[in-house]
């Protein structure tokens, strides 16, 4: 089975999750914040829909879930750990995750990280900082390497500080759903 998959939900789990990054997209742009009660009704419909598609034996599609809500929320964890997303956006997609399993969140956070990269560099040249990026990404790239926190010594590069360029996260997330959702119609089996 391949790693990457683009396979189309069911229609209920596919009209939470546009629903829910909707939802979360208009929050992030109005408040900065993706609030809690979106996030968790979303993590624990994630899992409630997938056990009731799989009636009457509903335990594949929880484990489904399961494996889907922990491999988001480990990868969106590190990022937030090294402060470069926000909590929200970690928790939206974990929900994401219990949403639609391991191998179609891949596809989603592949899309949502590319969709999210040309969203930056175009902010990046609206803003005129371009210089100043790409000195922020070769600094970034140091750090790691030699295995420390970027943000400690480079305030610029903590999602959190006034001084740091943002993009709401929703945005590229709802991007990236969306687009995973188009693929999906397209290339799966009918």
């Amino acid at each position: 089975m391949p790693v990457i998959q683009f396979t189309r939900p069911a229609v209920g789990i596919e009209f939470v999750l546009v629903l829910a990054v909707l939802v979360a997209t208009v929050t992030d742009l109005r408040s900065r914040r993706i609030p809690n009660w979106l996030t968790v009704s979303t993590l624990v419909l994630g899992f409630v829909l997938n056990a009731l598609i799989a009636y009457p034996s509903p335990l594949e599609r929880v484990w489904l879930s399961a494996k889907g809500f922990a491999l988001a929320f480990a990868l969106n964890l590190v990022m937030y750990m090294l402060h470069m997303t926000g909590a929200g956006d970690v928790k939206l997609l974990a929900a994401v995750g219990a949403m639609v399993g391991c191998s179609d969140f891949v596809g989603i956070f592949l899309l949502t990280a590319l969709i999210g990269g040309v969203l930056a560099i175009i902010l990046v040249l609206v803003k005129g900082r371009l210089r100043e990026t790409l000195w922020n990404v070769g600094y970034m790239v140091g750090e790691l390497m030699k295995w420390h926190a970027p943000h400690m010594t480079r305030e610029q590069l903590d999602v959190g500080s006034s001084k740091a360029l943002r993009l709401p996260g929703a945005v590229r997330i709802c991007l990236g759903v969306v687009a995973f959702l188009v693929m999906a119609r397209v290339w799966s089996p009918a």
